[in-house]
């Protein structure tokens, strides 16, 4: 092959890797400073290591095997990470995802919505408007009156009975 096409790919490849690399630096700059702020072990030492890996470092659950999937009590959903309220029980389906679905948060400012690239899909994650913990993400498939299905993480939520 010609040197000076390999050459022209190399750097074409790493000038699209340094930028990609600054935009993510960029956004992460630019994130909001939340009302609960923890170190990493200040948030271990409340957390369980599950609760930890969801909310800290953006894990998830299995499918099917959350506690709050099949719950039907009535009541509010808060963050287990610092009690925001989240979701009413009133706005909860069974959306068949395997995992607590709701089709509107119980305020818009009870959450926050960024953007997710991860595993080579862009998707919009949920976060707690108060600790920034991850919730999961929200999809456009609900039901109505709002078309949107905020799909949780069980881990993520405690639950206050009404």
């Amino acid at each position: 092959m010609n040197t000076k096409f390999i050459s022209f790919v190399i750097i074409l490849f790493v000038a699209v890797g340094s930028s990609y690399c600054q935009v993510d630096h960029d956004e992460k700059e630019k994130r909001k400073k939340y009302e609960v702020s923890k170190s990493e072990d200040e948030w271990k030492s409340i957390l369980s290591p599950e609760e930890f890996d969801v909310l800290r470092n953006k894990g998830t659950e299995y499918a099917f095997t959350g506690e709050y999937y099949l719950f039907k009590e009535k009541g509010i959903y808060t963050c287990a990470g610092c009690g925001n309220e989240l979701f009413d029980s009133k706005t909860k389906y069974n959306s068949g995802s395997g995992w607590p679905s709701f089709y509107r948060p119980i305020k818009g400012s009870a959450i926050d919505i960024e953007i997710d690239r991860s595993f080579g899909t862009v998707r919009e994650e949920i976060l707690c408007s108060r600790c920034g913990g991850h919730l999961g993400h929200v999809f456009n498939d609900g039901p109505k009156p709002t078309g949107l299905r905020y799909c949780v993480n069980s881990i993520s939520l405690d639950f206050k009975k009404k």
